[in-house]
């Protein structure tokens, strides 16, 4: 079972026993916002950070994250912005952001005119920084999954080997994202598996993961198994990871000087 029909399985299964259990956390009715939100004065340049989820929701990591995002803004002399609000995906209030963090943001979370908006903010430059669960198969939308992903998600080792280390091997150590990584590093996360390499769809991969340092499973093998890259063909700066779904994840200083790169980086204007 690929991992669009197991979310599909637990939806339903959620829709059956909420009588019994109450709402699943993990799946909030899907919801699209049209009322845009009122930003701070004198927002510029500023980093906006959504965690939108209108697919599976990673309440273990996304209140977490969202302060170390913002705490890292503020190292970089930045305003921050966040907000679960996707109405903030318009021409007016963009303008005030230079990178767009997608902090798992998850499903087709834009409505058609927020999408439009989302574009026509990497045409002129915008950087988009997409984590996790924002690379997961919930993501349908052409524009949204050519420009951020290039490939499709197919699943991640369940069970006990849900979490285990691996050891990250850093194809581009002179990229400005991946400055500073020290070696070895084997964090411990959820592994995410593709069905293509999308260095062979255009992307730049910046950093894989070894598969003979932990246990993908037979089908979630994929020989060259990148975890982090950039879009070299966009004129905002793009870049995703694939790390992030436990909290720990997000002070483990690597990936935190990795998040802080790319925010920097995607963030050049």
């Amino acid at each position: 079972m690929n991992m669009k029909s197991r979310h599909r399985m637990l939806a339903a299964v959620a829709l059956l026993t909420t009588a019994q259990a109450g709402p699943n956390p993990h799946l909030p009715p899907p919801a699209y916002d049209t009322v845009a939100p009122v930003l701070p004065d004198r927002l510029d340049r500023a980093v906006l950070i959504v965690s939108k989820t209108n697919g599976w929701r990673h309440i273990e990591h996304i209140p977490h994250s969202n302060r170390v995002l913002a705490d890292i803004a503020t190292g970089l002399h930045r305003p921050s912005y966040v907000t679960e609000n996707a109405a903030i995906f318009n021409d007016a209030q963009l303008r005030h952001f230079s990178v767009v963090v997608l902090n798992s943001a998850s499903g087709d979370f834009l409505t058609p005119d927020q999408r439009a908006a989302f574009a026509r903010f990497v045409a002129r430059g915008g950087g988009v920084v997409a984590l996790h669960a924002a690379g997961d198969d919930s993501h349908t939308a052409p524009w949204y999954v050519d420009t951020i992903v290039r490939t499709r998600f197919i699943g991640h080792p369940g069970g006990d080997d849900q979490f285990q280390p691996a050891r990250i091997v850093v194809d581009r150590p002179r990229h400005p994202v991946m400055a500073g990584v020290t070696l070895p590093w084997s964090p411990v996360d959820e592994w995410y598996s593709f069905d293509v390499d999308p260095a062979t769809r255009g992307m730049t991969v910046l950093a894989r993961i070894d598969e003979g340092s932990y246990r993908p499973g037979a089908k979630l093998a994929m020989g060259r198994h990148p975890v982090i890259w950039v879009n070299p063909a966009t004129k905002g700066r793009v870049v995703y990871s694939a790390l992030g779904h436990r909290p720990e994840s997000y002070d483990d200083p690597d990936y935190r000087r990795i998040l802080t790169n790319a925010v920097r980086w995607a963030a050049w204007r």
